[in-house]
C-alpha cells in the first residue's frame, strides 16, 4: 500500500507538471526531427574555381556533380577562396596545381577527388601539385570541429549555470530584496553579468589554454583573440540564462530549456556542414549566437585572421548579449516594478 501511494503522487506530480510531461515526448521528438534535417541531406557538391579552360572539363566537372566558377585572374580566385564562395581551384599546364580552402578535412577531400577523377582522362595521369590555402595537410577532423566544440562548450555550461544561479537568486528571495532597493532593474542585470563575467574569463582562459597547448588543436591565429571571442560568447550564454531563467520555477525546468535553446544550435551553427541541407533550413543558423562565436573562432584558429577580421561577429555577439540584457531587464517587472 505505501508503495502505492507513493507510485501514485509520482503520477499525480507529473500530471500537475505539464511542462516536464510535454518535454518527455516532444524533446525527443524535435531532436530526432533536427538529426533526420542534418543527416539526410543531399551529397556536397564542391564549388570549384578555374580560369580559362575548356568546356569539355568543365562538363566533365558537371558530370561529377561539380559547381564550376570561371575567373580571369588568380587574384580573383584567391579573392573568392577567402570570401568562401569556392571550396578550392585548379590551374592547368605543364604540370596541374589544385589549391584548396583547406579549412574543411570533408570539403577537401571532395574537391580533391572531383579533380583527380576529370583529369585522369585529361593530364595522361599527371599528379597535381596540391597547396592548402588554409589549414594544412594533416589537419583532421577534430582540428576543424574544435574551435566550433571550444565555443559550445562555454557556450553550453555558462548558460546553464547562469540560468540556475539565477533561479535560486530569485526563490531565495535575495532577488526580492534587490529590487526592493533603489537599484534599477538594469542595473540588477548589469552587475549579474559583470559579477558572472569575472568568472566566466576564467573559465574562457583555461579552456583555451588546455584545447590548444594540451590538445594540440590546431592554431595559427592569436590565443588572444580566442580568448576574447570565447568572453563575449560566454557573455552572450549568460544574458540569455539568466533570461530563461525568469520563466523557470527550478532548476529542472532550466534544464527543459536545453532540447530547445542548446541543441538546435548544435546542428545549424556550422559544427556539421549544412551546405547539403535546404536554404531554408540553413537560414535557422543566422538567429544562433554560435554560428558566430564558432565561424569566429575558425576564422582565428584555422583561416589565421585578425581583429579585423572577426569584428563583425563580435558586434552580432554583443548585440544578441544587449538583446537579452533589455528583455531580462523587462522580464524582471512581473516580480515587482520599480
Amino acid at each position: 500500500m505505501r508503495i502505492r501511494a507513493l507510485v501514485i503522487r509520482i503520477i499525480r506530480q507529473f500530471l500537475r507538471d505539464k511542462r516536464t510531461l510535454g518535454m518527455m515526448v516532444i524533446a525527443p521528438i524535435f531532436i530526432l526531427t533536427l538529426m533526420s534535417l542534418v543527416f539526410s541531406g543531399s551529397h556536397y557538391e564542391p564549388v570549384i574555381g578555374v580560369i580559362n579552360i575548356d568546356e569539355e572539363i568543365v562538363m566533365n566537372f558537371e558530370e561529377q556533380n561539380a559547381v564550376v566558377k570561371q575567373y580571369e585572374k588568380e587574384e580573383e580566385l584567391i579573392e573568392a577562396l577567402q570570401n568562401k564562395e569556392i571550396d578550392g581551384y585548379l590551374q592547368l599546364g605543364i604540370s596541374p596545381k589544385i589549391t584548396l580552402e583547406g579549412s574543411d578535412p570533408t570539403v577537401n577531400q571532395a574537391v580533391f577527388q572531383t579533380i583527380k577523377m576529370v583529369l585522369g582522362g585529361q593530364e595522361g595521369g599527371t599528379k597535381p601539385e596540391v597547396t592548402y590555402y588554409y589549414g594544412a595537410e594533416d589537419m583532421g577532423t577534430f582540428d576543424n570541429i574544435g574551435p566550433f566544440l571550444i565555443g559550445f562548450f562555454v557556450f553550453f555550461f555558462v548558460f546553464l549555470i547562469a540560468g540556475v544561479s539565477f533561479l535560486r537568486e530569485r526563490t531565495s528571495g535575495t532577488l526580492e530584496k534587490l529590487l526592493s532597493t533603489p537599484l534599477r532593474r538594469w542595473e540588477i542585470v548589469v552587475g549579474y553579468v559583470l559579477g558572472f563575467g569575472m568568472f566566466t574569463t576564467i573559465q574562457s582562459a583555461i579552456i583555451v589554454w588546455f584545447s590548444i597547448h594540451v590538445l594540440d588543436m590546431m592554431m595559427f591565429g592569436s590565443i588572444g583573440l580566442v580568448m576574447l571571442v570565447t568572453l563575449v560568447l560566454s557573455i552572450t550564454a549568460l544574458t540569455l540564462g539568466t533570461l530563461l531563467s525568469a520563466f523557470a520555477r527550478n532548476e529542472l525546468q532550466i534544464i527543459q530549456f536545453i532540447p530547445i535553446v542548446i541543441v538546435p544550435q548544435v546542428f545549424f551553427s556550422g559544427l556539421f556542414n549544412i551546405d547539403v541541407m535546404d536554404p531554408w533550413l540553413r537560414s535557422i543558423g543566422v538567429v544562433m549566437p554560435l554560428t558566430y562565436g564558432g565561424e569566429a573562432m575558425r576564422d582565428i584558429m584555422i583561416r589565421g585572421k585578425g581583429l579585423e577580421d572577426i569584428a563583425g561577429y563580435l558586434m552580432i555577439l554583443l548585440a544578441f548579449s544587449i538583446l537579452f540584457m533589455l528583455l531580462n531587464s523587462l522580464a524582471l517587472k512581473k516580480h515587482r516594478k520599480l
